[in-house]
């Protein structure tokens, strides 16, 4: 069979996504989650008596805790299905491509395990946003100066 034909045949019977509903899914989802990081800003402000910004690595560690525990358990994935992006974008994508890349190799040990394997997916990540830093810094320093 022609790669063509059976590629309008797979297209045929794919099912459909409605791009409108993720969209507005994702939004929300993710608009909840910028008020959970809010309200942990205050709470933890409060509780610790700190500045905002000092209650912002505690906010984070919770997130970060939070996706690991949830990955862990297996249920981080099934709701990335129901909240789409605006559940994986935030730190808890980053957390969870860390912890699921180090549960799937486990079995190998601590060293070729799962320390090898840790930054599989956000090394990649990391890669690219330190390039970009220092490429968006250079322009920067050439446009404005010193």
């Amino acid at each position: 069979m022609e790669a063509k034909k059976y590629q309008k045949i797979v297209d045929k019977h794919a099912p459909k996504e409605n791009k409108t509903v993720n969209l507005i899914t994702a939004f929300i989802v993710g608009g909840l989650i910028g008020v959970l990081a809010n309200f942990l800003l205050e709470l933890y402000g409060y509780l610790f008596h700190i500045s905002t910004n000092q209650a912002g690595g505690y906010m984070l560690i919770t997130f970060i805790f939070i996706a690991c525990l949830l990955t862990g358990l297996g249920v981080f994935d099934n709701l990335v299905q129901k909240g789409k992006m605006g559940l994986i974008i935030p730190i808890t994508g980053f957390a969870h491509s860390m912890q699921s890349a180090m549960l799937d190799y486990k079995k190998e040990g601590p060293i070729y395990g799962f320390g090898s394997n840790a930054f599989k997916l956000a090394g990649s990540v990391i890669l690219y946003g330190v390039v970009s830093a220092y490429v968006f810094g250079l322009i920067r320093f050439i446009i404005f100066g010193g």
